[in-house]
């Protein structure tokens, strides 16, 4: 019903930056929160960053300061900028984002396919 379409990834160099964006789209009534989590080779799953549709944001330790995320809730677009980029960052990232598809229905989440970031010289 609704889906969700990374686009920015790709191979960085080390202290340089990269932009991530994930539009939503489909049968959206309205989108609470979006966000990220990455995955990287042997690891789990792990949460990055998320906005709230009022603006309020939370960070990882390791995003905090470097990657601010923000949205464009016109479009059901959000952002991640990443900055001063670092090897650990190379993942997959996965972008989310809780929605309804009408006033009077649950609360689900939709992911998208990913996006891979790699970091290196």
């Amino acid at each position: 019903q609704v889906q969700l379409v990374e686009s920015g990834g790709g191979l960085g160099q080390p202290g340089g930056s990269l932009r991530l964006s994930c539009a939503a789209s489909g049968s959206i009534f309205r989108i609470s929160i979006m966000g990220w989590y990455r995955q990287a080779p042997g690891k789990e799953r792990e949460f990055v960053a998320s906005i709230d549709n009022d603006g309020s944001t939370y960070y990882a330790a390791s995003a905090k300061g470097r990657s601010p995320i923000s949205r464009d809730n016109a479009k059901n677009t959000v952002y991640l900028q990443m900055n001063s980029l670092k090897p650990e960052d190379t993942a997959v990232y996965f972008c989310f984002a809780d929605y309804k598809t009408s006033p009077t229905s649950i609360i689900r989440t939709g992911w998208g396919q990913g996006t891979q970031v790699t970091v290196s010289s």
